[in-house]
């Protein structure tokens, strides 16, 4: 599982969070990240589910894109 989380990227990538009602001793919304890319040849992988502790804020994305970067994609305008 370590190997695949830090494997090497250069795709397109989808971001978003979903909100799901999670059970952990009460039942609370929590955030979940989802992270999806679609690779040069067409191909859609899922890069990384993240599970949030409160809402969707600025600083828990900068985390999961920090992440995403290191391995490898980097942040090119459209044309």
């Amino acid at each position: 599982m370590a190997e695949w989380r830090t494997r090497p990227l250069d795709p397109v990538v989808f971001i978003d969070a979903v909100h799901v009602k999670i059970r952990d001793g009460h039942v609370a919304n929590r955030p979940i990240y989802v992270a999806v890319a679609v690779t040069a040849d067409g191909y859609r992988e899922i890069l990384g589910l993240w599970a949030g502790n409160g809402g969707e804020g600025a600083k828990y994305w900068q985390t999961v894109l920090t992440g995403i970067k290191n391995r490898g994609v980097s942040a090119r305008p459209r044309s």
